[in-house]
């Protein structure tokens, strides 16, 4: 397993996901929206809003996984929010960041992953908006392209008061 490096500008970014105030608040019916419809339009039965504290990935929203928030240093999420794009992990068995991942290994048994980052107007990428299947997949450009408007309505809704 390799864990993700820290982005280089982690200060800020941690300062500006605490600035929103959402850190361990409950659950929200607007942000609940966007899972549930992600996963019933991607036909995937994970779908996690997760925001990327110092040392957890903590989820504002999920569907179909019963825990609040996992370990920063395993999370694909981590990663994900190194890069402006969107990434997919199609077989994490077969990438070289994830194939021994405790995620992978055991419950929830990643397989596919998709995340897509949650960049705040001013730079900082606090999260994602993430799909999760245990078994391999691939998105097209339209599944991509519905990912980041989903994400997009997710950085309006963090940003709303």
């Amino acid at each position: 397993m390799i864990s993700a490096p820290l982005p280089e500008n982690e200060d800020r970014r941690l300062q500006v996901l605490r600035d929103l105030l959402v850190l361990d608040t409950t659950t929200e019916e607007r942000f609940d929206r966007i899972t549930k419809f992600a996963s019933f339009e991607f036909d995937v039965p994970i779908v996690l809003i997760s925001l990327i504290d110092k040392d957890r990935q903590w989820f504002k929203s999920s569907v179909g996984l019963d825990v609040c928030s996992t370990s920063r240093d395993i999370a694909f999420c981590s990663h994900a929010i190194l890069q402006d794009n969107i990434m997919v992990v199609e077989d994490a068995t077969k990438d070289e960041r994830f194939f021994d991942n405790p995620l992978v290994m055991g419950e929830p048994y990643i397989r596919f992953y998709a995340g897509a980052p949650i960049i705040l107007p001013t730079g900082e990428s606090i999260g994602t908006l993430c799909l999760i299947d245990q078994k391999t997949r691939t998105l097209d450009n339209l599944d991509m392209s519905i990912l980041s408007s989903l994400r997009q309505m997710v950085t309006a809704e963090l940003l709303s008061k």
